[in-house]
């Protein structure tokens, strides 16, 4: 079993955030600390710490986490020019809560390299 996180404490409703989509296996919702003009994370209910940890029975999840920031990047009018998606994985990945989560960023030209 993982370690709780502030994400955990997210899905629970334990402390509230900005919520764009929610399904029975995800959650979506605004980052505090925006890098871009849109910056949302996507992560799954389902506690894996890090992008490292998934295994074979998790590929399921692993494509709906995908889909599903299409979905959001098109509710949030990224879709025609573009966006990026970041997993950080690990510390030196620069991952700082230990459960999945995608980036999706947009709404402005996004540099490269970005780090």
């Amino acid at each position: 079993m993982s370690e709780d996180t502030i994400f955990g404490k997210i899905i629970r409703r334990e402390i509230p955030a900005d919520i764009v989509y929610e399904d029975e296996l995800c959650l979506a919702f605004r980052d505090v600390h925006p890098q871009a003009p849109t910056h949302v994370l996507v992560i799954p209910k389902k506690p894996i710490p890090k992008l490292a940890e998934a295994e074979s029975a998790d590929k399921e999840l692993l494509g709906h986490l995908l889909l599903t920031l299409k979905t959001v990047a098109e509710q949030l009018g990224l879709a025609e020019n573009g966006y990026r998606v970041v997993i950080n994985t690990g510390t030196d990945g620069g991952q700082t809560v230990f459960h999945l989560h995608l980036h999706l960023l947009g709404g402005r030209s996004l540099q490269w390299p970005p780090g």
